[in-house]
């Protein structure tokens, strides 16, 4: 059985999409990466404008962040929309990102830079190592970083009701070794999971999966690099602030 750590990019897509589609009709690898591109487009294009205009006040981040939730929901359930949902995403989380992007570069000068970089780097690399086959994804592999992205899941969860009643889970957001170690840990499983979201994507193409799914497969990959920018931003300001 396939399955990724990404919640978009599960193997029971195979089953809930009945057929098996050929030729201009079917999703195709080099269709999924252009329109990969096109997202990191729109995306890159919305985070840029409000660095560029936006500086002071960001009461926008929270509204955001529920519309692209809202809108990562909707094109998870209702795959074929993903041609409309998926660009209106990108756009939405790039809003997120840049205001996100903002707050860090003021107290940390240069680190966004650094987070893109990285962001970037790890992608290739990552890539790299599943085209060589020196990272193989296994059934075993699939369900270790499976449950890694499942436990990191619930302890965000835990931490984000503890923060209501304004308490916090000790040690893993302060800046000492356990919460670099903590970070260097989710970083790592983030990055695996764009192997997984790579090998959903091929076995996709090979199983004939209709010619929308090349738009749900760059959501998915977003959704992973999204969380992947998010983490290393955290790594490198509780770097800087030691």
């Amino acid at each position: 059985m396939m399955r990724s750590g990404n919640p978009a990019l599960q193997a029971n897509i195979f089953k809930s999409i009945p057929g098996s589609y050929s030729g201009a009709n079917a999703m195709s690898v080099q269709g999924t990466v252009n329109k990969t591109l096109i997202l990191l487009v729109l995306s890159f294009f919305s985070a840029n404008w409000v660095w560029e205009h936006i500086q002071q006040s960001l009461p926008f981040i929270m509204p955001a962040c529920i519309g692209g939730f809202i809108l990562a929901l909707v094109t998870i359930f209702k795959k074929e929309w993903a041609g409309i949902s998926a660009p209106a995403y990108a756009i939405i989380e790039g809003v997120v990102l840049g205001g996100i992007s903002v707050i860090f570069e003021r107290n940390f000068p240069g680190i966004v830079i650094q987070a893109v970089a990285l962001t970037f780097g790890v992608l290739f690399c990552m890539l790299m190592a599943y085209k060589t086959k020196i990272i193989q994804v296994t059934a075993k592999f699939r369900m270790g970083i499976f449950a890694a992205t499942g436990a990191i899941a619930l302890v965000y969860f835990i931490s984000m009701i503890m923060g209501f009643f304004g308490a916090r889970i000790p040690f893993i957001h302060e800046s000492g070794p356990t919460g670099i170690i903590f970070s260097i840990f989710v970083v790592s499983i983030a990055a695996l999971n764009l192997v997984l979201d790579f090998d959903f994507i091929e076995k996709g193409a090979e199983h004939g999966l209709p010619k929308y799914m090349e738009w749900y497969g760059a959501f998915g990959i977003m959704v992973t690099l999204i969380w992947l920018y998010m983490e290393i931003l955290r790594l490198l300001s509780k770097i800087r602030r030691r």
